[in-house]
């Protein structure tokens, strides 16, 4: 029976489970006494929604705290094993497969390296499912409680009602790729159980937003910094964040040419690709046959050497530009959102970052206004890198919470993805 605001009964057993969950799951351990204010909800229901939820296996007992006076009050969690995500990184260099439990415990990994030419939609799409496929065989894999496979991928994310998430990615040569109805049609999968497909960047700033450096600010930008440049944005009125293509901002007019196609962008000038591409054509020596990863190790040794050793002037120039384009590219950001936080991932960042974040913060200081830009702080990402891999699987997560602890079930085909409803309601601040 529905009530005047349209939520029937079951609606709100749903939204009284799923404030309990997550309340138990960010701020856990937690008594039933604590969950009252925590979820607004009365001791009665609290009771009955604690109740339901040990029967069904997704909370347990995790001892006792004592009380003003009175009985030791039983602390309760999220059963860790009582759930299983995976996250799929699709990146530049590997596809990387990672099985979780509901703590975000890592219990399997499968990686499987990409060619310069590796883009092959058939190739991706069978090394998710073979990487699936092998994650679900391994010890402590337990394919009945498996939630959903969340998938990081790089380019636009179009979520339609008859061939599921479709992947515009023009810098690798996607155009429309029916990614979620590919993986659909020879899935390892249980029956029922979802691909949930999202940009990169996006499941990257999730993460870091939920479990990293993120976690309390209300307006950040999470920069994914690879083999390209990407995004994503966090402010009030999108909570769940929104991949921006920062990467394709224009930095020069008439500048180099981006592997979009368009002149100029910031992708072209400070994504790890292009940044070798730039030392390479201006005299430096990248390490033959390796890769992205490896010869950007060799840019930073040659640039920064041990002391006592001449740098390469040409790699160090190049680095020095770097921090230069990144900064201005982030001022942009500041200007135009004012977010209280920027953080820096991807392996490039990552690798980058601790060598010249103090020179990107300078230069992003140059180039914004006064007033935001004594608003921000610039730092690293605290997840490393295996952030995207972590913030896809919380896809498959955040669908769980919003169906208030429900498991995937058979069906037809797959509806609209619920899991925006949950970021919205993510984690408090």
């Amino acid at each position: 029976m529905a009530g005047r605001n349209g939520r029937t009964v079951r609606d709100l057993r749903r939204g009284n489970r799923t404030a309990v969950l997550q309340r138990l799951y960010f701020d856990g351990p937690l008594s039933r006494f604590e969950l009252g204010p925590a979820t607004g909800l009365s001791s009665g229901s609290v009771s009955n929604v604690v109740a339901d939820l040990i029967a069904d296996g997704l909370v347990e007992e995790a001892g006792s705290v004592d009380s003003d006076g009175g009985r030791p009050r039983t602390l309760l969690r999220v059963a860790p094993h009582s759930g299983q995500m995976i996250g799929v990184d699709v990146g530049e260099t590997r596809v990387r497969v990672e099985l979780f439990d509901l703590a975000l415990t890592e219990l399997a990994r499968v990686e499987r390296p990409l060619t310069p030419q590796g883009y092959d939609v058939d190739v991706i799409a069978g090394h998710i499912r073979d990487g699936v496929a092998e994650v679900l065989t391994a010890e402590q894999a337990a394919p009945d409680r498996l939630l959903g496979v969340g998938v990081g991928v790089p380019g636009i994310v179009e979520h339609t009602p008859d061939q599921g998430a479709v992947v515009h990615g023009q810098t690798i040569g996607w155009d429309a790729v029916p990614l979620e109805r590919l993986l659909r049609s020879a899935s390892p999968l249980p029956d029922g159980v979802p691909y949930l497909i999202d940009n990169g960047a996006k499941t990257l700033g999730q993460a870091e937003m939920w479990f990293g450096a993120g976690r309390g600010a209300r307006n950040a930008v999470v920069v994914l910094f690879g083999s390209g440049v990407g995004a994503c944005l966090v402010t009030p009125e999108v909570e769940h964040g929104r991949a921006v293509e920062w990467g394709h901002l224009t930095v020069r007019v008439r500048g180099r040419r981006c592997r979009c196609g368009a002149p100029g962008c910031l992708e072209a000038y400070a994504g790890a690709e292009s940044l070798l591409a730039r030392w390479r054509e201006e005299g430096g020596r990248p390490p033959e046959d390796t890769d992205e990863e490896t010869a950007l190790t060799a840019m930073l040794a040659a640039a920064y050497p041990p002391e006592g050793t001449a740098p390469d002037p040409v790699a160090l120039a190049v680095l020095e530009e770097t921090a230069e384009y990144l900064g201005a590219g982030l001022s942009d950001l500041i200007n135009l959102f004012q977010p209280e936080r920027i953080l820096i991932g991807g392996w490039a960042g990552l690798q980058l970052g601790t060598r010249f974040l103090p020179a990107v913060r300078r230069h992003a200081a140059t180039y914004a206004l006064r007033h935001p830009g004594d608003q921000v702080t610039i730092d690293l990402g605290r997840l490393g890198p295996d952030a995207v891999t972590v913030g896809a699987a919380i896809l498959p997560l955040a669908d769980f919470f919003a169906s208030g602890g429900r498991r995937p079930e058979p069906a037809g085909e797959t509806p609209l993805p619920t899991w925006h409803t949950a970021l919205q309601e993510r984690a408090p601040h």
